[in-house]
């Protein structure tokens, strides 16, 4: 028997993270030959006071000393524990070696576990789970065709759809990212089908308010639809067919910069109106960080088109948050949520106003925050950050599954996975693992199957990425691991995210060659196919709702999961091996017919580099 495992029902009553106000029972097996003086539980939040709740002897044997101890927890945060007894005039601890779960008996090294505490009673929005997200790149989705109107002169619209953006800088060394493929609102609208057809429940679009660049991350217009996108009307038009088609909107908040090229700040003059840098008494001036008026300003990491906000500034927060502020502005025109982007840039006091903004104009509306590490204990600016303890993010984006999930079928390190995804498991309100955003590939990431297939291109330059692709055996190991990838996606807690063209076999390494034009009439068949009866497997698997989540296998290259809710369950396995796997089912499947792999004699039979998902 182990010392104590924290991800065991026997040792900790209540899996990963706890609620305020809940009883969580704690046991701890010792060995008969460690004396135990004084045993407890020590609780702490780091650099705060802590907490020592002793424990009892619950059994002894000849063997081992089982001891047990109840606590409560009534505030929210994010805290350590270990536990602590004297024995032969030393402490001994018990804590979990470095870099692992399993349990040792130490004086002095080990890493303490975490608790997550969070708000009895926090809930995530309910449209969202079991579904599928879709995200796309406006400007490079598809163009409807339709006549826009006072598009700027000083963007160059191309008419080679599919060609390669934009990279090297210009005469003045700038790469201005003025090169626009003509995707619009009403081409998305237009695709709804298309989307429908993937299982596709929730659209996150990137940046579409009025802004200067093809990324739309400089925004100069926060209450106008980009001119070349279309109008607020078409928005509107979208998410009315889109919630007829039971698919919401969400959209890319970003609230940290603008651009410098915007009606707020105006150093170029293309508004009529003095902004930021042309007048300092001016109503913007103070929503921005000056240190020497004018050409002395704070931007985001540098980039001087890019002039950073000032978030505690109460007519800029009122100006986003207010009553009649962006978020509702455009919550009231269909959005159904907002993705915030650099939310670790953001103040807490600002995210908070954001939230209280989002839930007061829309209670059941998403705040989604883009956060890379584990968002549970992430800390930036010197600040614990308190993203899902209840009252500000209800998900983020997942990069720690998406890094998982690509390292495990590169390395095949099943093990190594495991312990990734249940950290996270683990660390996460249920309420937030059950809406995570799950991606392979983003608009700020290399495709995945170029990740999975091609070389790394971590130490190479854009040209030499606009020069390498898969040649045709790269790519067919690329798309068979691609699929390995989404089978993880779509089931592992949370909500897949498709990357518009992912599953359309589209390649790519970092910005702007992951940003290309969708390949209408291009298509890799086999893989939309597949994405298409992935899609249908998820919405006809109850368990992966909400359902539980642990590991069957994790050997070598071979992972199999179970997620359950009642007597629903799905098994997904996955064999990035050369060899046959035979994974024993659990009680309950009979004669179901899988997605893939085949059932005998009670047994799932997955075959090499092939996956296999059966559902009761």
């Amino acid at each position: 028997m182990q010392v104590f495992d924290s991800r065991n029902h026997y040792y900790k009553s209540h899996f990963g993270a706890l609620p305020t106000d809940t009883p969580c029972r704690f046991r701890v097996a010792l060995p008969r030959t460690v004396y135990a003086n004084n045993p407890r539980l020590i609780l702490f939040i780091p650099d705060q006071c802590e907490m020592s709740y002793p424990m009892e002897v619950e059994r002894e044997d000849m063997e081992q000393v089982i001891l047990r101890c109840e606590i409560t927890v009534a505030q929210a945060g994010v805290y350590h524990y270990y536990f602590k007894m004297n024995a032969d005039y030393n402490a001994i601890c018990v804590k979990k070696q470095i870099n692992s779960s399993d349990a040792m008996l130490t004086q002095y090294d080990g890493e303490c576990y975490q608790l997550t505490v969070y708000e009895k009673g926090f809930s995530t929005p309910d449209f969202l789970k079991g579904g599928i997200f879709y995200q796309i790149f406006p400007d490079r989705f598809y163009p409807s065709g339709t006549p826009k109107e006072h598009v700027p002169d000083d963007r160059f619209l191309r008419s080679d759809w599919g060609g390669m953006p934009w990279f090297l800088p210009d005469e003045n060394g700038e790469v201005k990212n003025n090169d626009y493929f003509g995707g619009d609102l009403e081409g998305i609208r237009q695709k709804l089908p298309y989307l429908k057809s993937l299982g596709v429940t929730c659209l996150y679009l990137n940046p579409i308010f009025e802004a200067h660049s093809n990324h739309r991350y400089n925004t100069a217009d926060y209450r106008k639809v980009d001119p070349l996108l279309g109008t607020n009307e078409d928005f509107e038009r979208l998410c009315a067919d889109a919630k007829a088609e039971g698919i919401s909107v969400i959209l890319d908040g970003v609230f940290s910069h603008t651009g410098s090229d915007s009606i707020y700040f105006n150093r170029y003059g293309r508004y009529p109106n003095a902004g930021a840098y042309q007048d300092r008494y001016c109503r913007y001036n103070a929503w921005y960080k000056f240190y020497d008026f004018p050409n002395g300003y704070q931007s985001w990491w540098g980039f001087r088109t890019l002039p950073e906000l000032n978030e505690c500034n109460e007519d800029y927060r009122n100006f986003i948050c207010g009553e009649d502020g962006v978020i509702p502005l455009w919550l009231s025109r269909g959005a159904s949520g907002f993705r915030l982007d650099v939310a670790d840039e953001l103040p807490d006091s600002f995210i908070d106003a954001l939230r209280e903004s989002i839930k007061r104009t829309r209670s059941d509306a998403l705040i989604l925050g883009e956060v890379w590490e584990d968002a549970s204990n992430k800390e930036s600016y010197g600040v614990k950050r308190r993203y899902l303890l209840g009252k500000q993010l209800d998900s983020v984006m997942n990069y720690p599954f998406k890094d998982a999930i690509l390292s495990y079928l590169k390395d095949k390190n099943a093990h190594l996975f495991a312990e990734r995804i249940l950290t996270i498991v683990e660390n996460y309100p249920k309420p937030v693992l059950d809406v995570l955003m799950n991606s392979l590939s983003t608009h700020d990431t290399a495709r995945a199957i170029t990740v999975l297939a091609g070389p790394d291109c971590a130490q190479h330059d854009r040209l030499w990425q606009s020069h390498h692709g898969l040649d045709k055996a790269a790519y067919q190991k690329g798309k068979t691991l691609l699929k390995l990838a989404m089978v993880l996606q779509y089931f592992l807690p949370g909500v897949p995210c498709v990357y518009y063209g992912d599953e359309a076999g589209m390649q790519g390494y970092k910005d702007p060659f992951n940003r290309g034009c969708y390949p209408w009439k291009q298509e890799d068949k086999e893989l939309v196919r597949f994405a298409e009866e992935l899609g249908r497997w998820r919405q006809a698997s109850p368990a992966v709702r909400v359902g539980d989540f642990r590991f069957l296998a994790a050997e070598g290259g071979f992972t199999a999961i179970l997620r359950q809710d009642g007597a629903h369950q799905t098994v997904a396995a996955i064999n990035n091996t050369e060899r046959e796997v035979i994974l024993p089912l659990p009680h309950g499947f009979g004669k179901h017919r899988p997605f893939a792999g085949r059932v005998a004699a009670g047994n799932l039979i997955v075959p090499p580099f092939d996956c296999a998902v059966i559902s009761t």
